[in-house]
């Protein structure tokens, strides 16, 4: 019986570690535009092909795509404003 309660003990603590640490990630403010606006920004620049990743660390959101000649561009953009940084 103890046996199972420290197998069930495991698991919580293991899989329950990684949701709790996503819950603790800044969050965009309250007036930040909607990430597809962004999207939006980017999928109307020259040369765009498709984007390749989004992701928001530090307080903004940082896209990841490439051009029709397959070059790799990043760029940061402020959630509030929707500009680049």
């Amino acid at each position: 019986m103890s046996r199972l309660v420290l197998a069930t003990a495991v698991v919580v603590l293991l899989f329950g570690g990684p949701a709790s640490a996503a819950d603790d990630r800044p969050l965009p403010p309250q007036n930040a535009k909607k990430l597809s606006e962004i999207i939006a920004k980017v999928e109307q620049r020259s040369d765009f092909r498709y984007i390749d990743e989004v992701d928001w660390d530090s307080g903004a959101y940082t896209v990841t795509y490439y051009t029709t000649d397959k070059a790799k561009v990043e760029i940061t953009y402020d959630p509030v404003t929707a500009e680049p940084k």
